[in-house]
């Protein structure tokens, strides 16, 4: 299932490419204090950007997931640069528009891909490339990347990566920048978590609720978890097991009552096609697999199957304006009463609110995008922040 174009700039000869030159680069900041998931810990907080430049002087800027393992950044930026660049930049080589630029890439890969064993980096390499073609197109067209995609300029968000320990203070934090809904780890001690969020609800108003188990539990914790989470008001319940559990699993688990959430870990259309039977929110995430294009067709498939669409983000301010974008282009076509939030992770990190600015503020809940062209003002960074390779 492919998304209509919303605008004529996506495809066709304002959109073609002819790629003179890719490059990545690693970012990393150090944290004071970890991000903690139920899976693992991230000590630092990193991020591959990729900046396109087009034969007639124009660049665009997209960013490759890297959150895990530790290394993962500066592979993904080796494969951006040794692997993937060649095959799509110098001369002879033109591509109609973003999407036929990840189709070529993708394509030329695919006995790589196999051979490696690695559909992940290859995939999130591609989509990086892909968003910093759509930045492109939208700059050199003087739109901004929302307006290109059929948007309005304003999108509802949520606050996310809060974990128990830190919970009434990043709740707290958030609530003051203007946020309104929120979304609380869990998968640690399930009385804790219970608890926790008693306690949250009856500390801070909020518009909404949402929990992450980030596939802590097998079946068995997950429908525990359920019955004492049920009892609690809450928008839905996040990857309460394997992304790639089977769909009986998943069934039952959905039969229990708790809306449940999920598409980060998921991988293709037939894929999310399968899932939206029992996932009632589908969640991919930009840079993790498919780039823009994609994850406009699964924000289709939301539609098609009454499901709601809340893109995942966990990165810099560069996805994240993607991901704010994407939401939009969703909203404007959707029914109201398919309400879709995008993720922002409240967590301190200058790589998203200091590198590339992703809105212009947030009020009531809601994101006022940029105005600039493309995703807004070119990345800048302090020097101290780029990893030599």
């Amino acid at each position: 299932m492919q998304a209509d174009s919303p605008d004529p700039f996506v495809t066709g000869a304002a959109a073609s490419l002819r790629l003179a030159g890719i490059s990545a680069f690693v970012l990393r900041y150090p944290l004071a204090r970890p991000v903690v998931t139920s899976f693992g810990a991230m000590k630092n907080r990193p991020a591959v950007l990729v900046r396109l430049l087009d034969s007639d002087g124009a660049e665009g800027w997209g960013e490759v997931w890297c959150n895990f393992p530790n290394p993962a950044a500066e592979y993904r930026a080796e494969l951006v640069e040794q692997v993937l660049a060649p095959l799509c930049s110098g001369a002879g080589q033109s591509f109609d528009g973003p999407r036929a630029l990840k189709d070529a890439l993708t394509a030329r890969t695919r006995v790589l891909v196999l051979q490696c064993g690695e559909p992940g980096p290859f995939a999130q390499c591609i989509a990086a490339i892909e968003m910093a073609a759509f930045d492109l197109v939208a700059r050199r067209a003087g739109k901004p990347l929302w307006q290109l995609l059929g948007g309005r300029g304003e999108v509802p968000v949520y606050a996310s990566g809060i974990h128990p320990k830190e919970a009434d203070e990043r709740v707290g934090a958030a609530a003051a920048q203007g946020h309104t809904r929120f979304k609380l780890k869990v998968g640690f001690s399930l009385d804790d978590d219970v608890a926790c969020l008693r306690q949250l609800q009856r500390d801070h108003a909020a518009q909404a609720w949402m929990i992450d188990a980030n596939q802590a539990w097998d079946e068995s914790g997950a429908m525990a978890a359920i019955a004492q989470f049920s009892q609690l008001p809450l928008q839905w319940l996040e990857e309460p097991v394997a992304a790639d559990c089977d769909a009986a699993t998943w069934q039952r688990l959905a039969g229990l009552g708790l809306p449940l959430a999920g598409g980060e870990n998921i991988r293709g259309d037939a894929n999310f096609v399968q899932a939206a039977q029992w996932l009632s929110v589908l969640q991919p995430d930009v840079a993790k697999w498919g780039g823009v294009s994609s994850c406009l067709d699964v924000a289709a498939i939301a539609r098609a199957a009454g499901r709601r669409f809340c893109p995942h983000w966990l990165g810099s301010g560069v996805g994240l304006a993607f991901s704010l974008a994407l939401l939009d282009a969703h909203l404007a076509r959707a029914t109201p009463d398919l309400p879709g939030w995008a993720e922002v992770d409240v967590n301190p990190n200058p790589l998203r609110d200091e590198l590339s600015p992703w809105c212009r503020g947030v009020s009531d809940g809601c994101a006022t995008l940029n105005i600039d062209p493309g995703i807004g003002p070119v990345p800048a960074w302090d020097a101290s922040l780029l990893v030599t390779r």
